[in-house]
């Protein structure tokens, strides 16, 4: 998805010999998407990313689904997930189908003893709180509060946190995450009318090349199974690389909202989109100025989607009772709305300083028992209030 990036020493062409300083060659590996149709990028290492020196017991991490099918609304509290020290442990997946995995993660500490992989599917990251360093075989990425992060599958990846308190609201995509197909020209480009362009988006910068022999333990998630390999030489002996599949970071903070005279639906606050979902940022923006507009949504059934809306910060004006972190699952099948007396509340408001991240499906979701500890109960009775 993003644009051509190049960081480090590559040769002049392509699979062409590459040769070190002593004589020897670098180790060349394509980092290829959709087999070999769609984005790559081309990695230089110094030792073949081939050299197992050891396999440890496999471990299960898949969800525990509790509730496959369901039809009422619900919400969760995503601050009572409590935090953990270790970064894998600390994820707890929430909401759940064959096309993505919705996570919340409270980790305590710096990855330090392992590197990470997710074989399976891209991540989007998004810090509701904390900061950090994501260190990667393309380079590295600062982030903090509102970032997202997108790590394409297979990205080997370790994260540095500033302090103990970080939160993140985590997508798992089982096909790859991209900017909305109508943003794009028919050459790539992110068109005028998009919410973004390129100026926003972080690529990786601070290239390390960490040529150390050793054991180097790589924590790898297949089919929600944990695969322990070491590895014999150190995983960013990366010495360059180019292409446009790599990671990068986009701050919700950037998204400039589209607005209107009178209400404008959901899809003008699109962000990404993978196979069967897509992704929203609710921004800080004016409301609609038409004399006799109302601000708040109108009621809408979801027939064809399921809608997670993850509450960041703000003052939500269609509901009550919002607190940070709270998730609202809203099902395909039922109408939903605003909470009684917002619409009348809502009208003559000038702006809104609301932020959440929206999550629209096309497939149901099902419940984990990591959900139900976290569920309020009351939920589908407040419009009756």
């Amino acid at each position: 998805m993003p644009h051509y990036h190049q960081l480090g020493q590559i040769p002049h062409k392509r699979h062409t010999q590459f040769r070190k300083p002593d004589g020897g060659l670098y180790s060349e590996q394509l980092f290829s998407t959709e087999g070999f149709s769609s984005h790559s990028s081309l990695l230089y290492h110094c030792h073949p990313p081939t050299e197992i020196v050891k396999v440890d017991e496999p471990y299960v991490v898949a969800p525990k689904v509790a509730e496959e099918k369901m039809l009422k609304h619900r919400s969760f509290q995503g601050f009572n997930i409590q935090p953990e020290d270790d970064f894998l442990k600390s994820r707890k997946a929430v909401l759940v189908n064959n096309d993505l995995h919705i996570v919340l993660a409270a980790p305590r500490k710096s990855m330090e003893a392992y590197f990470y992989k997710n074989a399976d599917a891209d991540e989007m990251i998004f810090v509701h709180e904390g900061s950090g360093l994501l260190r990667t075989q393309y380079g590295q990425l600062e982030f903090g509060y509102g970032d997202y992060l997108v790590i394409p599958r297979g990205t080997i990846y370790q994260i540095s946190f500033a302090t103990e308190n970080n939160r993140l609201f985590i997508v798992e995509s089982f096909s790859p995450m991209r900017y909305p197909k109508r943003y794009l020209s028919k050459y790539g480009q992110l068109l005028e009318h998009a919410p973004y362009c390129e100026r926003d988006i972080r690529q990786p910068k601070n290239l390390e090349t960490i040529d150390q022999e050793g054991d180097f333990l790589i924590n790898i998630k297949k089919k929600g199974v944990i695969y322990p390999i070491h590895y014999k030489h150190h995983p960013f002996d990366v010495v360059g690389w180019d292409g446009c599949e790599y990671p990068f970071a986009f701050s919700i903070h950037d998204f400039e909202p589209i607005t209107g005279r009178v209400h404008q639906p959901p899809p003008v606050h699109q962000t990404f989109e993978g196979n069967n979902f897509v992704v929203c940022s609710f921004c800080p923006r004016l409301f609609d100025y038409h004399p006799q507009a109302i601000p708040a949504p109108y009621n809408h059934s979801n027939i064809d989607s399921d809608e997670v809306l993850y509450y960041v910060d703000g003052d939500f004006m269609s509901r009550k009772h919002v607190t940070r972190g709270m998730i609202t699952l809203h099902p395909a099948g039922i109408p939903h709305g605003p909470h009684p007396g917002a619409v009348e509340k809502s009208i003559g408001a000038k702006e809104t300083k609301e932020l959440a991240v929206m999550v629209d499906t096309f497939h149901p979701l099902q419940i984990t028992e990591a959900a139900l500890g976290i569920e309020d109960g009351g939920y589908v009775m407040s419009w009756a209030e």
